[in-house]
């Protein structure tokens, strides 16, 4: 079977991956970042992405690089617009 995974919002693994193991609540993340908490709030639903100045401030709080942040958005992003755009993407041929 050739089943794909889900792909996962980088608020999904802040919340299950970082939050919850540190019982951190988003209230206490909000206010020691000085990320509002309705962006939090929006990020950890997956409705929001990670911008590049929470990507730089949760990499100072958790002890971690602004690029992990990135990255992770940048690969939802891609998977997503992969998704969106499959038909057109197979109807081009690479360059020979």
């Amino acid at each position: 079977m050739d089943e794909k995974l889900k792909n996962i919002h980088p608020g999904e693994i802040l919340k299950e991956e970082f939050l919850k193991p540190l019982s951190i609540t988003a209230y206490r993340l909000s206010k020691d970042t000085n990320i509002p908490q309705t962006a939090i709030s929006e990020i950890l639903r997956g409705r929001r992405r990670i911008s590049a100045i929470v990507a730089l401030k949760l990499a100072k709080f958790f002890g971690t690089s602004p690029q992990f942040w990135m990255g992770l958005q940048d690969d939802y992003d891609l998977e997503e617009q992969e998704l969106e755009m499959n038909e057109e993407l197979e109807k081009i041929h690479a360059f020979q």
